[in-house]
């Protein structure tokens, strides 16, 4: 089985979380990240846009409510 992260994610990642350690890190809006959750989210995305092995995005796209007989 293959890793689920490649080697540039996990370099994006790293440095996501030391900017957002110490304060500097800021969202696409401007504003200060303040959620780990978010920092991480923001180093696999500049990885993706750079081509490293990262898995899709998923959605959170709520499914049609199945019809009733």
């Amino acid at each position: 089985m293959t890793n689920k992260y490649g080697p540039k994610a996990q370099t994006k990642v790293e440095k996501a979380m030391h900017e957002y350690k110490r304060g500097k890190l800021k969202s696409g809006s401007g504003k200060k990240v303040k959620s780990k959750k978010q920092a991480i989210a923001i180093g696999l995305s500049q990885a993706r846009r750079e081509g490293g092995k990262v898995p899709q995005k998923t959605s959170n796209r709520k499914k049609s409510p199945s019809k009733k007989l």
